[in-house]
């Protein structure tokens, strides 16, 4: 690990919270200032699902995630160089974090081969075949002009045999090498992956071999694809006291509510996950009583509000009747407001678990959330399927 590097980031610890590894930093990208612990909404294609940029932004996030793979297909780099970049594509003017398509190339493509150029794959559109190499993701990125890149990665499952995570967290050494050198001289930030699987040791080489790297940011990947949640933990804990203390530490693609909590208790800055949104989709709501199904028939007549803690717009003016109703009819607008209702939890437990840290209370805060999720999880439990 190099410690005498400095993130281009001009990254900052604020606090440390005394008794857990949890901390409050800040950072400045190329847009904004960003405070952490923070949470990332994916607008995969430019575009949050069911939520317009305007709602988004007036909720306070400072970073949005777009997917690299899915805008290399579709609408392709020509429309970016176009349009000047994803900022004026989206009409976002905040920060923006592209990962590398690493991920999808080997969750949504057929016919995925691994060469020494790269990954060698077939388009889930209309099968045409494309080579993604550690060039083309930053080539494309720069493009897209994202104010956080991701090196490329190879994404294999963390349960998968030990020969096959050792091979893979090599292959993702040597392709952040070439993602590093394919920046060039432009001015956006890269952050450098650690894989490794579950396996401890593949994690601990994984991250000596990534945090020798000139990164501006480390992430943890390789997690919430196929573990439990208990080895989750365990895994983020020991990579997170791996990573240097004067970069910003990113946990890709893990994001319930408990997860968020866990993981910045263990110390963990970044997040993203497509969960508050996609479940909007399905009706499902997170409250300060847990989850929500608003599907389920006992909410059909009820004039209560979705959250009485919550002041998000479908709180404040509709009763769960009107949403059990929009949500039943399949209406846009039911996972519209459903979706700004998470979307607003997420800030909110963000934003409290940031106060908590500065103020030295976190580990007592963090306590007790526990303790309240269990007893919630039990009541939830009890009450069978009209929960």
């Amino acid at each position: 690990m190099n410690s005498s590097l400095k993130s281009r980031l001009d990254f900052r610890v604020d606090s440390l919270s005394q008794g857990t590894s949890a901390r409050a930093c800040t950072f400045r990208t190329l847009h904004n200032e960003v405070a952490t612990p923070v949470f990332m909404p994916v607008a995969t294609l430019a575009v949050l699902r069911s939520q317009d940029t305007e709602s988004v932004e007036a909720l306070g996030f400072p970073v949005l995630l777009a997917n690299t793979y899915h805008l290399l297909l579709r609408p392709g780099t020509d429309v970016f160089r176009s349009t000047g970049g994803i900022h004026n594509f989206m009409e976002w003017n905040r920060s923006v974090l592209t990962d590398s398509g690493g991920f999808q190339v080997f969750s949504l493509s057929r016919d995925v081969r691994i060469t020494g150029e790269g990954a060698e794959f077939r388009s889930y559109m209309d099968g045409s075949r494309f080579m993604l190499s550690p060039e083309t993701s930053i080539g494309t990125q720069k493009v897209i002009g994202s104010d956080i890149m991701m090196a490329m990665d190879q994404c294999i499952q963390s349960t998968l045999d030990r020969k096959v995570c050792s091979d893979a967290a090599d292959i993702t050494a040597r392709w952040a090498e070439r993602s590093l050198a394919a920046r060039g001289d432009s001015p956006q930030s890269v952050f450098g992956i650690v894989q490794g699987a579950c396996y401890e040791d593949l994690r601990r080489r994984s991250a000596e071999q990534i945090t020798s790297l000139p990164f501006d940011g480390y992430a943890i990947g390789g997690l919430a694809v196929g573990e439990t949640g208990d080895r989750r933990n365990e895994i983020t804990e020991l990579t997170a006291s791996l990573l240097p203390q004067n970069f910003p530490r990113y946990l890709m693609g893990v994001g319930t509510p408990l997860d968020l909590r866990e993981s910045v208790h263990r110390g963990v800055d970044m997040f993203d996950c497509i969960l508050p949104t996609a479940l909007a989709q399905q009706g499902v709501a997170y409250t300060s009583h847990g989850r929500i199904e608003m599907r389920r028939g006992i909410h059909k007549f009820s004039e209560r509000p979705l959250d009485e803690n919550c002041k998000c717009p479908a709180c404040r003016r509709y009763s769960r009747a009107y949403l059990h109703h929009l949500v039943k009819s399949n209406e846009y607008y039911g996972a519209n407001l459903i979706g700004l209702h998470n979307l607003t939890f997420y800030k909110n437990l963000m934003d409290q678990m940031r106060t908590h840290i500065l103020d030295d209370t976190f580990g007592s805060w963090y306590k007790t959330k526990r303790e309240e999720l269990v007893e919630i999880e039990r009541q939830m439990t009890a009450l069978g399927p009209l929960g």
